[in-house]
């Protein structure tokens, strides 16, 4: 699933959605919740059943859509204060896991109050860092060939790359780019432990080590800081989701006060 969203930030309102540009902003077209120009909420996505919409949900399907849209994106920019800035966020959730193949096998609640804590059942392995099953390839694969079709309709590349630490994750981000940025450097996207989902107490939510992380995946850049175990993760308190919408800021605000690009993916 690819979400596209315009976001501006300033002093005055910070971190909120543009609404306007993408059929998301209707909920009753894509059952994504409506934006409203409100603040920035953290909504949960369930994996299944997750499709790509036609142009990422951009309203102009024009030939020359993506042209058009960054002209008014270069507008707002240059028309703004000096405190207010837009820029534009693809969010892209992991494909199916194995963790979600368990909870669909034994339910929700039985998920919830004793399998999550495990690391399998003696036919699925789901623990630690749930990684992609064949069917979560094939929808990154599917996400690759949209990304594919718009790239060759003039979609700028994103000028940055976050992506959560979690396996999955990575073998979406993966998967989805592979073939698509022939000269892309060979660190061309950070993981940043903000961009993970919520933690705690499940298993498949607890991530493997720096090390294994930087022998597995090597094209990817580790930011500064991130440690050798995942310190996050405890076996007897979930994250709330206060604590969830805390973190996605400060991945906003790093993008806005570090980054210069306009365009930016983040893959969780």
């Amino acid at each position: 699933m690819v979400q596209l969203l315009l976001i501006l930030s300033s002093h005055a309102n910070p971190e909120q959605f543009v609404p306007g540009f993408f059929a998301q902003d209707n909920l009753t077209a894509t059952d994504i919740p409506a934006v409203r120009a409100a603040p920035i909420v953290v909504v949960p996505l369930k994996t299944e059943n997750l499709q790509v919409p036609a142009h990422f949900g951009l309203l102009d399907d024009s030939p020359d859509r993506w042209s058009t849209f960054f002209d008014q994106i270069h507008t707002l920019n240059e028309e703004a204060d000096n405190s207010t800035s837009y820029k534009v966020f693809f969010l892209s959730r992991h494909g199916e896991g194995f963790h979600n193949v368990a909870e669909a096998k034994y339910g929700t609640p039985a998920w919830n109050n004793y399998w999550s804590k495990l690391d399998g059942d003696g036919e699925i392995v789901w623990g630690p860092d749930a990684e992609l099953t064949e069917t979560g390839k094939t929808q990154a694969a599917a996400a690759s060939e949209v990304w594919r079709s718009e790239l060759a309709a003039k979609l700028p590349v994103p000028g940055k790359f976050y992506v959560s630490p979690l396996s999955r994750a990575l073998q979406t981000l993966e998967i989805t780019f592979n073939g698509l940025l022939p000269e892309r450097e060979s660190k061309w996207a950070t993981i940043l432990e903000n961009c993970r989902e919520v933690y705690g107490v499940h298993t498949c939510d607890k991530r493997r080590t720096r090390t294994y992380i930087r022998a597995t995946f090597p094209e990817f850049c580790i930011e500064r800081d991130f440690s050798e175990n995942d310190i996050l993760w405890t076996p007897d308190v979930r994250e709330s989701d206060a604590h969830v919408a805390g973190r996605a800021k400060q991945v906003l605000d790093l993008v806005f006060n570090g980054d210069k690009e306009t365009c930016t993916l983040n893959n969780f």
